[in-house]
């Protein structure tokens, strides 16, 4: 399975779009894009293998894998990008503004709800684009 990240860019932050097979899952909200440095940009372009994963502070989110240079990016719930992420992405259920939006444990729980089982039986891509 290939989830498809459409991204907008804009000095402070970028915001995207979610899709699996053509259909709109959820918005996106992340860093801008600095050059990929770690906790204030937002990761490269390209095709990334997703995994479960589990910590204390997130519980079970989503572990975005083989990401240049970079550790445990993660997909996780936040409506604030520059207030709440690091350089990982936030699904919402709603743009309101620059790396802002609502509703993201909604959003959150709708794209695992599409995951996780998936990951029982194959493997699951985020393709990021452009």
């Amino acid at each position: 399975m290939e989830l498809i990240l459409l991204r907008k860019y804009f000095p402070n932050c970028t915001n995207g779009e979610l899709f699996l097979s053509g259909k709109l899952i959820c918005f996106t909200i992340e860093l801008p894009w600095k050059q990929n440095q770690r906790f204030v940009s937002c990761i490269p372009e390209g095709k990334y293998e997703l995994k479960k994963r589990f910590s204390a502070l997130f519980g079970w989110h989503i572990e975005i894998t083989s990401v240049p240079n970079r550790d445990f990016v993660l997909i996780h719930p936040a409506n604030h990008a520059e207030q709440e992420l690091k350089g990982c992405i936030a699904p919402v259920s709603e743009i309101t503004g620059c790396g802002k939006g609502l509703r993201s444990r909604h959003a959150f729980e709708k794209l695992k709800a599409i995951v996780y089982p998936k990951l029982k039986t194959g493997k699951v891509y985020l393709n990021v684009q452009s």
